[in-house]
């Protein structure tokens, strides 16, 4: 097999379950090294190093860190550049839900959903600006949802943060590029993960049916798209918005 990222470092938040984590496979078994962060899953995390490094033979380092706090960032970056050196891709996968109609969603709901979704991606792509700016080049790939477009009852909170990171990147996007550092996003559709094995297989079915491909996304489906986008394949892509959703939204 060609290996895709040989040779480059990524940075992948939130990389202990779903998608991050399946990123993370996925660039190992191209050659990338890894960096990633987790919340709060030690086990998980010291598992997952292990893994990778292991099976593939790259260097791999978890990182407990909150990505809603700048300050946290800028600590983060600070240890990679000493533990890798350079890096040369940044993923911003993390992510939560706090899903409530808005008649009943709290403050709290509402700031946590933005904090870790949306402020995170402010955070930390700032806090590598300096380290893209060095190498001149780097690619930027931030995990948005095809409800950022569509919206979704229920999910005020998520689809604002979602669709903020489209904003965000794209004007990312326009301010780097002349420095040979790209941003994209990624918006996964209906991905069977961790956090939908509890809608039970009927609910997954009905979902499924009402997608033209008639089947839900893998996270693995996901991680193919992010290694096109990190590697020297998508050099001249930068700004835009790719959907993997099976068609759900055209």
């Amino acid at each position: 097999m060609t290996k895709l990222l040989e040779g480059k470092t990524a940075l992948i938040t939130g990389a202990t379950r779903g998608i991050g984590k399946a990123v993370a496979e996925k660039f190992a078994e191209h050659g990338a090294n890894i960096a990633f962060t987790y919340a709060n899953s030690v086990e998980q995390a010291n598992s997952l190093q292990n893994e990778l490094s292991t099976t593939y033979g790259v260097k791999v380092i978890g990182y407990q860190s909150n990505a809603g706090i700048f300050q946290d960032a800028i600590d983060l970056i600070e240890k990679i550049n000493t533990d890798f050196g350079d890096f040369d891709i940044l993923i911003n996968n993390a992510g939560i839900t706090r899903d409530n109609l808005l008649m009943r969603m709290t403050e709290e709901q509402w700031d946590e959903v933005i904090d870790i979704n949306l402020k995170s991606v402010f955070n930390l792509t700032k806090a590598s600006v300096r380290n893209f700016l060095k190498l001149k080049r780097g690619s930027i790939i931030n995990m948005s949802s095809v409800v950022g477009v569509t919206g979704n009852a229920g999910q005020s909170n998520y689809s604002a943060s979602k669709a903020g990171i489209i904003g965000f990147s794209k004007s990312i996007a326009k301010e780097l590029g002349s420095r040979n550092i790209r941003c994209n996003v990624v918006t996964p559709g209906f991905i069977q993960t961790e956090m939908t094995q509890h809608l039970g297989e009927d609910v997954l079915k009905t979902w499924a049916e009402q997608i033209p491909l008639k089947r839900s996304g893998t996270s693995e489906d996901v991680a193919n798209l992010t290694v096109f986008l990190a590697s020297d394949m998508s050099t001249y892509i930068t700004g835009q918005v790719l959907s993997v959703c099976g068609g759900m939204v055209m």
